[in-house]
C-alpha cells in the first residue's frame, strides 16, 4: 500500500479539481476549495469509508472552526493510522493553518492511499451522510439536498402548464407539432455547437491544470530545499519562504523579502569593510 510516496510520484500531480471532485463524490459534500478540508474531518471520514468501523466517528467534529477543535480531529486520524500501522506522520501545525499547498499535498497522498486499498473500489453500502449524522455534528450539506428534493417534487407535481385545464394542454400540444421538426433541427445544431465549445473549454482547462501542477512541483521543490537544516536560516531562504507563505493575496511579500536580502548584504559588506581596515 502507498504509505510512503516520494514527492515526484504521480500522486502529487493530481489537480485540485480532481481532488475536490473525488471528495465530493465519495462523501456527498460540496467543497469548492481544498482549504475547506483543513479541519481533518474529511480525512477521518475517508478512512472510515475505506475501513468501516475503524474510525470513531462520534469523536469527529465536522463543524470544527478553531485550531483546538481541528487538532482533536487530527488526533483521531493519527490514532487510526497507528492502529492500521500506516507509517504516515501528519503535519498538523501546517494543516490547521489552512494553507492551500499543505492541504492539497496531504489530500493527494490520501487519495493515492485510498485508491491503493481494494483497487480504489468504492464501498456501495457506505452511507456518508448517515455516518456523519451518527458521528455527531453534521456538516451543513442537508440544505442543498433538501432543495434538490423539493425541486424534484415540484417538477413531478407540475409536469405541464399551470392553468390546470386538459383542453388547453391538448390544444398547445397540437400547435406545437407544426413547428416541432424545425425546432428539433435548430436544437440539434445548438447542441452540437455547445458540445464543441464545452470540449474546447475542457481541453483548455486540462492544459492550464497541467501547467499549474508543473509550477506547483517546482515551488514544492524550492520549499523543501529552503527547509533543509543547512539552509533554512540563511537570509535568502528566509526571504523565499516569506514569499511562499504570504497569506494575504492582495499584498505582495516581495518588498519584505527584498529588505531581508538587502539587510544581509549590507551586514556582509560592513563586515568586509571592517576586515579591510
Amino acid at each position: 500500500m502507498a504509505t510512503n510516496i516520494g514527492m515526484m510520484d504521480s500522486a502529487y500531480f493530481v489537480g485540485r479539481n480532481e481532488i475536490l471532485a473525488w471528495i465530493n463524490a465519495r462523501l456527498q459534500l460540496n467543497l469548492s476549495r481544498v482549504e475547506e478540508a483543513a479541519s481533518g474531518a474529511v480525512q477521518c471520514q475517508m478512512m472510515d469509508m475505506v475501513y468501516p468501523g475503524v474510525v470513531p466517528m462520534h469523536k469527529v467534529n465536522f463543524d470544527a472552526k478553531t485550531e483546538y477543535d481541528m487538532i482533536q480531529n487530527y488526533k483521531v486520524l493519527q490514532d487510526v493510522f497507528n492502529k492500521l500501522k500506516i507509517n504516515k506522520h501528519i503535519e498538523v501545525n501546517k494543516l490547521v493553518k489552512g494553507r492551500p499547498l499543505d492541504n492539497l499535498e496531504f489530500l493527494q497522498w490520501l487519495k493515492r492511499y485510498c485508491d491503493s486499498v481494494n483497487g480504489g473500489i468504492m464501498n456501495e453500502n457506505y452511507n456518508p451522510v448517515e455516518r456523519r449524522t451518527k458521528g455527531g455534528k453534521e456538516k451543513s450539506v442537508k440544505g442543498s439536498q433538501k432543495n434538490f428534493k423539493s425541486l424534484q417534487t415540484n417538477n413531478s407535481l407540475n409536469p405541464g402548464s399551470c392553468d390546470g385545464t386538459g383542453s388547453n394542454k391538448i390544444s398547445s400540444a397540437k400547435q406545437g407539432k407544426s413547428g416541432g421538426v424545425e425546432t428539433g433541427a435548430n436544437s440539434s445544431v445548438e447542441i452540437k455547437a455547445l458540445t464543441k465549445e464545452l470540449t474546447d473549454m475542457k481541453l483548455s482547462i486540462d492544459l492550464l491544470e497541467k501547467e499549474r501542477d508543473f509550477y506547483f512541483a517546482k515551488l514544492r521543490d524550492i520549499e523543501i530545499l529552503c527547509q533543509t537544516p543547512q539552509l533554512e536560516n540563511l537570509p535568502m531562504a528566509v526571504a523565499i519562504k516569506r514569499i511562499l507563505y504570504a497569506a494575504d493575496e492582495k499584498e505582495s511579500a516581495l518588498t519584505e523579502a527584498q529588505e531581508i536580502v538587502s539587510g544581509s548584504i549590507s551586514v556582509e559588506e560592513t563586515g568586509f569593510s571592517d576586515i579591510d581596515h
